[in-house]
């Protein structure tokens, strides 16, 4: 078998041929300098294979690709065809649907399960984009009788995505469906830690019927290949979801390079709060599925949850009982509902925070330890007795861990939960219509759940206030992200004077 493939088995799939080249030019090749890097397993902590990894010479490589494809095949496209090409991979998604999802949950740990569900959105989510590809409308301007203004919404050129590995499908499509149907080409970088279902994914676009250099896909570092793409003088515009800290040092290459365009999804620390007449069952169900979906790996997870004083015994007694009892394990169980952190560094930074609440003097009331002996499983952590100073409370930990405090008043929790330098998501659980509108106003969060939690859907803008990014993603709002206006006035004959 070539080198750049591997024979790969997963339980649900069976063997299968993993390709672990770069995708460019709509092939997979080696790097440059010929590096690859170890993709391990979270729930085994053994090496699953070896992939190539990018340089900047192939960044180089794969930016020359799209600029051709760009100026080229992709330019005399047209919006109904990029509809079609998009609404086959759409359908490629969904035919492989199985394939996508145990790659994903070998690679990422995240449940099977939850795998299917996030795959299924990804088919979703880039057949929507189809929709749009045909409706980029510009507009006709009326100014003067002697003169014909009209407006275009052109595509951007080449586009840098970089995406993060707690959704590395999801995030892929999520980036990929607005720039591709505007008309942008693309270089997207996969997590170093996840690479392996975009490179099967890539095999798609392929048989899908998308030009050679219209979306390449190379797995890299982001201190070398992210690096790369953000300051990279032939690319228009970055896309970067992942960290607060990370998102501030491309914004910065962006701007000292060609002052290309930014979008930036970040971090979260956002707040889930329960009122004294919310509906406690539910909202304890919401509230398990806020912090420990995707294992707490979630930018908008609630990890800050803020209960009533008259409701507040009854609510941490039953969110302790239904948080025991998760499914914490192999991710290929089916009854499994969390799997393993995604990497030891990350394992290491969770286990970390939970020993800074134990330090700062928070009450345990479940979890806190490592889950089993062999993979980076950790328990859902309850803390309670958490003070607004504490770590646990002010900085996003990524993990299954989530902090409660009481609060008495509508007044005290609006300013407790706007009391970040985030500002991505935010929940509220009353069954008073006027608290949820008058409260969900007052949140300066990017998306307000009322009764519910992750409830995210393609349709739905996606972004955050404050720290917590810049721009936004999915829905029509998503477009804006991937066009520039064009204006053109047209004098109907005459001399200027």
């Amino acid at each position: 078998m070539s080198n750049l493939f591997a024979e790969l088995k997963t339980p649900i799939t069976g063997t299968y041929k993993q390709p672990t080249g770069l995708f460019i030019n709509n092939e997979f090749v080696e790097g440059v300098d010929k590096k690859t890097f170890e993709v391990v397993n979270p729930t085994t902590e053994e090496v699953i294979c070896s992939v190539s990894e990018a340089t900047e010479k192939d960044v180089d490589i794969a930016v020359a690709a799209a600029r051709k494809a760009f100026d080229g095949s992709w330019h005399h496209t047209t919006p109904q065809q990029r509809g079609v090409l998009l609404t086959k991979l759409a359908d490629l998604c969904e035919k492989n649907l199985d394939l996508l999802a145990a790659v994903e949950s070998l690679d990422n740990g995240k449940s099977i399960t939850m795998a299917r569900g996030d795959v299924g959105a990804v088919a979703g989510c880039i057949r929507y984009y189809g929709g749009w590809a045909d409706k980029i409308e510009g507009k006709t301007i009326d100014i003067s009788p002697d003169m014909f203004h009209y407006t275009r919404q052109e595509p951007l050129g080449v586009c840098g995505q970089i995406i993060p590995w707690n959704f590395p499908l999801l995030m892929l499509a999520w980036k990929i469906g607005p720039a591709l149907a505007t008309g942008n080409t693309i270089v997207l970088k996969t997590a170093e830690q996840t690479p392996l279902s975009g490179l099967v994914f890539a095999q798609l676009v392929k048989e899908a019927g998308f030009p050679p250099g219209v979306l390449n896909i190379i797995s890299g570092f982001g201190k070398v290949a992210g690096a790369a793409i953000s300051s990279h003088m032939n690319i228009d515009k970055v896309a970067f979801t992942g960290s607060t800290i990370v998102g501030r040092a491309i914004m910065k290459a962006a701007a000292s390079s060609n002052l290309k365009k930014v979008t930036l999804e970040l971090g979260g620390k956002s707040p889930n709060i329960i009122f004294n007449d919310a509906d406690i069952d539910a909202a304890v169900s919401w509230v398990n599925f806020g912090i420990y979906y995707n294992h707490g790996q979630c930018c908008c997870a609630g990890s800050r949850v803020y209960v009533q004083d008259g409701v507040y015994d009854k609510f941490v007694a039953a969110f302790k009982k239904r948080a025991e009892e998760n499914k914490v394990g192999d991710p290929f169980h089916h009854e499994t509902f969390q799997g393993p952190q995604v990497s030891q560094l990350q394992y290491d930074r969770i286990m970390g925070y939970i020993q800074s609440g134990k330090d700062e003097g928070a009450t345990v009331e479940t979890g806190g330890e490592r889950h089993g002996d062999k993979g980076y499983f950790i328990q859902p952590t309850i803390f309670t007795n958490v003070t607004h100073e504490m770590k646990i409370m002010q900085e996003e930990i990524f993990g299954p861990v989530c902090a409660i405090a009481k609060f008495h008043s509508e007044e005290e929790v609006i300013q407790l939960g706007n009391d970040s330098t985030y500002g991505l998501a935010a929940a509220l659980h009353t069954k008073d219509l006027n608290t949820a509108i008058r409260v969900s106003n007052s949140l300066r969060a990017g998306t307000v759940w009322v009764n519910c939690y992750n409830m995210l859907h393609h349709q739905l803008p996606f972004g955050g206030y404050k720290e917590s990014g810049i721009g936004r993603e999915l829905g029509e709002a998503a477009l804006l992200n991937y066009t520039q206006n064009k204006s053109v006035a047209i004098r109907l004959g005459g001399p200027l004077f």
